[in-house]
C-alpha cells in the first residue's frame, strides 16, 4: 500500500462522523444502519480499499488484529477485520 498518497474521501465518508464525534463510545450501542459487529473487509491493495477501511473507522469501527495480504497471481489482494467496540 502507498500510505503517503493523500486519499479523498468519499461522499458516504463526508456523512460520517469523526471516531471522537462517534456514538460508539457508548458501550450496548449496535452498529449503524444494520451492519454487523464484525466486518472483514477485503479487496485489491487500492485506495477503494483504503477508503473503505476509513469510512468503517469514521463509523465508530475499530481495527482487530493485523492486516493480511496476498497476491492471487494478479494482484495483491488485501484483508483488514474490524469490530464494533462495544462488542470488544
Amino acid at each position: 500500500m502507498n500510505d503517503s498518497a493523500p486519499v479523498a474521501a468519499s461522499p458516504a465518508a463526508s456523512h460520517a462522523a469523526s471516531p471522537a464525534a462517534s456514538p460508539a463510545a457508548s458501550a450496548g450501542i449496535t452498529p449503524p444502519q444494520g451492519l454487523p459487529v464484525y466486518r472483514l473487509l477485503t479487496g485489491p491493495d487500492d485506495a477503494a480499499f483504503c477508503r473503505r477501511v476509513s469510512e468503517a473507522l469514521a463509523l465508530g469501527y475499530r481495527l482487530h488484529g493485523s492486516p493480511a495480504a496476498t497476491f492471487n497471481g494478479t494482484q495483491v489482494i488485501v484483508a483488514q477485520a474490524v469490530l464494533w467496540p462495544a462488542s470488544a
